[in-house]
């Protein structure tokens, strides 16, 4: 039997009805020796998708060579990535989301790979972990910076993620349109996977080439001062997402102080039933009572973060899945 050409143009209509849109998220801070081959290599790698720079306030001629090579420029004038993303996530529509940043050290044929793979398994979230064997690509101090913090992350939240701090990443648009964003700098990226664990969704980590970035370009992040930054927010994240472990934490700690402050006066008081030291039995008493105070801002802090968590829960049900 023939079949009629207006079935196959029909069915050829219904597949790009069904086709996802994607955008391509790429945040910038002077970046224009990389931004054009990085705009050019999404959109070769992606031809069907939208590729947008947000400037971040660049003191160079970022944004018109991204827009000569065809991205869509914008702007936010917040200085920060944790800003731009922000920004970028309540702005662009699309229903897959790829976010990299834009110097030039992520590898973009490797997207529709990452992308294949979100949607074949139904994922959310996606990380590239950065896989690069030059030297020059990888400082000794953000390496061991990004395994010590991705260890603190697997310890408090769950083992998911080897690179927490990859800044290549494919999210669900129920991702993206469910993620507070709460962060201002380089958090960003801990943050998007401590949502994802808090929340148990479908996610996977993929190895990803990375390379060194082009010549005359410097990495924006400054390894001890962003890492602590990183390390506060992620303690910051602990308290806001598991308060029952960070307040048993403060009461174990102000109980073994008053225990061991209070063990020679205790010692003392058997011997001689005097208690010589009254301002250190006080600070004891009191020692004591804001451990006791911790354990039960915990346990009414842990009910609160539960609503706050169901809360969470529906925003991100309320968007389709991927298909």
């Amino acid at each position: 039997m023939t079949a009629h050409p207006w079935l196959g143009a029909a069915e050829t209509s219904a597949q790009a009805q069904h086709r996802p849109r994607v955008a391509v998220l790429l945040p910038c801070l002077n970046e224009a020796r990389a931004i054009a081959d990085v705009v050019r290599a999404f959109a070769a790698a992606l031809p069907d998708a939208t590729i947008y720079v947000y400037d971040n306030g660049s003191a160079d001629d970022t944004g018109v060579r991204a827009a000569a090579a065809g991205a869509v420029v914008r702007r936010e004038v917040r200085r920060g990535k944790g800003n731009v993303v922000r920004r970028m996530f309540a702005d662009v529509e699309a229903d897959i989301f790829v976010l990299v940043d834009g110097d030039g050290t992520y590898d973009a044929p490797s997207a529709p790979g990452l992308i294949a793979e979100l949607r074949r398994q139904q994922l959310d979230m996606i990380v590239g972990a950065r896989v690069s064997s030059a030297k020059a690509a990888y400082r000794a101090g953000h390496v061991f910076g990004n395994k010590a913090l991705s260890a603190v992350v697997a310890a408090l939240f769950g083992n998911r993620f080897h690179d927490v701090l990859s800044g290549y990443r494919v999210l669900s648009r129920r991702f993206v349109k469910s993620f507070p964003a709460l962060s201002q700098g380089f958090e960003i990226e801990a943050e998007l996977a401590i949502h994802a664990l808090s929340l148990r969704m479908p996610v996977a980590e993929v190895p990803t080439p990375y390379g060194a970035r082009a010549s005359g370009s410097a990495s924006k992040l400054r390894t001890y001062r962003d890492g602590l930054r990183i390390l506060l927010a992620i303690l910051k994240l602990v308290k806001e997402e598991r308060p029952l472990l960070f307040f048993t934490g403060l009461f174990i700690f102000f109980a073994f102080a008053s225990i061991v402050i209070a063990y020679p006066i205790v010692v003392t008081y058997l011997e001689t039933g005097l208690v010589p030291r009254m301002p250190t039995a006080v600070l004891c008493t009191g020692l004591m009572i804001l451990a006791f105070l911790s354990l039960a801002c915990g346990f009414i802090l842990d009910t609160v973060t539960r609503g706050r968590r169901e809360m969470k829960r529906l925003a991100y049900l309320a968007n389709p899945s991927v298909e």
